[in-house]
């Protein structure tokens, strides 16, 4: 089976955040049976500059996929045509909902008849969840009108990657065929040993916050839940800086943080990075507004760090299996309870906690990585199958 798909960003980019995971995952688990040819820009989210070492505007192998990064001038109707056509694809793989570059550009050409009618399936990524759609909420209903208007989301396969997804697709899309793929984790077949982190103290956090610094991922909550823990708290945040308003927004209430909470801007950190940088903290922060999986959440268990979020992902009863919190964005209280919980603990509890916290993470991408991939498989099989799509 030969698939073909259109992502605004890929590997090595990191910066825009699951996505990219999503796919490369999903390439290494199943390129030993399915060609996946993968197009994607140049550079990374927000770069002006084209990846450093990677071919341009022609096809070359990463993994198990070739690879074709394109130049801006590339990024056209004709190129995008000419791609199409030059082979006998199966499916064509669309990894975004409002992708102007790829995704609208490949389905109005569908849609006008500007090439062959092929099976198309598309992941939203979780761009229909609810607080999802609030941000720039008027200018997301307005595109969703019109798309629907020309019908150009009409015969696709759309992909969800969990039961709750099904029913926001739905909402959006109401006769819309939607079937269930989750999201691929990270193989652990080529985890190696992860640094040991260092013992924790009664009264100290060693806290992080790893991940784009948006509105979405909500740094300034973080920071608001901060305000009322008693101890020595270090927190360090780490990832791009997607948007500078907000970031600056953040920077103005980190100043105002207590003395004895020390936070610091650490930078960017690729995927090769993360585990090792999660390994080190006693705590993972992230009170996120919406998330579709957050392969983040995964890799600091998986690390051995536990986890507070919010209950807007599918990560849930985490207290109750002992492996760390989510909790409503309505109770921040909730949240610096956990926070001083945190400080507050010796290293023999935090041992035991860091330890559960491990092997629920790794038993979970285990059985995960099985249950996704045959999914995935038969995801792209009855798309495929289905002359009509």
């Amino acid at each position: 089976m030969r698939v073909l798909c259109f992502v605004e960003y890929y590997l090595p980019g990191y910066k825009s955040g699951g996505p990219v995971r999503s796919v490369s995952n999903m390439v290494e688990a199943l390129g030993d049976e399915i060609e996946f040819r993968i197009v994607a820009r140049d550079r990374d989210e927000g770069d002006t500059s084209p990846y450093a070492g990677v071919p341009v505007d022609v096809w070359h192998t990463m993994g198990k996929a070739a690879v074709l990064h394109l130049s801006p001038q590339r990024v056209s109707l004709g190129s995008l045509r000419a791609i199409i056509a030059s082979r006998d694809f199966d499916v064509l793989y669309l990894n975004s909902l409002f992708s102007p570059g790829f995704t609208l550009r490949t389905l109005l050409l569908r849609r006008l008849g500007a090439v062959r009618h092929f099976p198309v399936v598309l992941a939203p990524r979780g761009q229909l969840l609810p607080n999802a759609l609030r941000l720039k909420a008027a200018k997301k209903r307005a595109f969703l009108a019109a798309t629907k208007l020309v019908g150009l989301y009409r015969d696709i396969v759309w992909q969800a990657t969990t039961a709750a997804e099904v029913g926001d697709i739905a909402r959006t899309f109401p006769n819309a065929r939607v079937e269930v793929a989750p999201n691929l984790p990270m193989d652990l077949a080529g985890l190696g040993m992860l640094p040991q982190r260092p013992p924790k103290q009664s009264g100290k956090l060693r806290c992080v916050f790893l991940s784009r610094i948006s509105p979405k991922k909500n740094l300034e909550g973080a920071l608001r839940m901060l305000r009322g823990v008693r101890g020595e708290v270090t927190f360090d945040v780490c990832g791009p800086l997607q948007d500078t308003r907000y970031w600056q927004r953040c920077r103005e209430m980190a100043a105002e943080l207590p003395e004895d909470i020390a936070f610091r801007y650490l930078g960017e950190r690729d995927h090769l990075q993360v585990l090792e940088t999660l390994s080190a903290y006693d705590l993972f922060l992230l009170p996120t507004l919406s998330e579709n999986f957050g392969h983040v959440i995964l890799e600091a268990l998986v690390a051995g760090c536990p986890v507070l979020i919010s209950d807007q992902t599918p990560w849930r009863d985490l207290e109750a299996q002992g492996v760390g919190w989510d909790l409503s964005l309505d109770e921040p209280g909730a949240f610096t309870r956990a926070l001083q919980s945190c400080v507050d603990m010796d290293e023999q509890a935090h041992r035991r906690l860091a330890d559960r916290v491990a092997q629920y993470g790794r038993q979970f991408a285990r059985h995960q990585h099985q249950e996704a991939a045959a999914l995935t498989r038969e995801l792209f099989r009855s798309a495929a199958a289905d002359p009509h799509r």
